[in-house]
């Protein structure tokens, strides 16, 4: 009888961490859109990729799917080492049983607040503190996700335009070239776009634009 009861409530014990497990999934799978674009590296690759695309003024090529899809990719590439740590430090203990769901929401903080704080200005983290009145914190881990990622959020975005600006001048250039031949030549009802469009494309396939565009962005990282 004694063992009929134990084996019973090994089996409840086993279906509350299945059924832990599955909660905790299906509220990661929920959020995954906003922490992918909004706490990883994604939206400074997917800014900077989108301004190649218009600083070379081919529309809609390359698509929509292929720069999502390479951002994603380059995102979990760059990710890697993060979310290894989030795995190793919370989720296998969560899943063995060796820590409580919330000293694993806690632990799984730590490698993201590390990324997102090397990557976060000072001035854009001292406002979201100041508006809410904290007090400086002494440690990172002091800092809430509440005030980490709108800032991280912020400083991405700066740092994405200040990349697209510096994409963007040498196609200009090659614009204001065209435009000033077509103009001397009288030719002003030419569209300068249409003419320069195939320079641009020769330029960045010999300067090997793709691979330059992707180590530049590996390295700010």
């Amino acid at each position: 009888m004694n063992d009929l009861l134990q084996a019973l409530g090994n089996n409840d014990a086993s279906t509350v961490a299945t059924s832990v497990q599955l909660l905790l999934l299906l509220t990661v799978l929920s959020i995954a859109p906003a922490i992918l674009i909004m706490m990883t590296s994604f939206t400074r690759i997917i800014i900077v990729l989108s301004f190649v695309r218009t600083s070379l003024a081919t529309q809609q090529m390359p698509p929509n799917q292929v720069l999502i899809g390479l951002a994603m990719f380059l995102t979990f590439f760059i990710m890697a080492p993060t979310f290894g740590q989030i795995n190793e430090q919370a989720l296998t203990p969560l899943f063995n049983e060796e820590i409580t769901l919330d000293e694993a929401y806690e632990l799984a903080t730590v490698p993201i607040k590390e990324f997102m704080s090397k990557h976060t200005r000072q001035k854009d983290l001292a406002l979201f503190m100041d508006y809410t009145g904290m007090e400086r914190p002494e440690t990172l881990e002091d800092i809430p996700l509440t005030v980490l990622v709108p800032a991280f959020a912020i400083s991405e975005l700066k740092t994405a335009f200040q990349i697209g600006f510096m994409i963007f001048i040498p196609f200009l250039v090659i614009d204001m070239v065209v435009a000033s031949v077509l103009m001397s030549m009288g030719m002003m009802m030419l569209p300068p776009v249409m003419i320069s469009l195939p320079f641009k494309i020769l330029l960045f396939v010999l300067v090997d634009g793709w691979y330059l565009v992707v180590k530049s962005l590996l390295q700010t990282f």
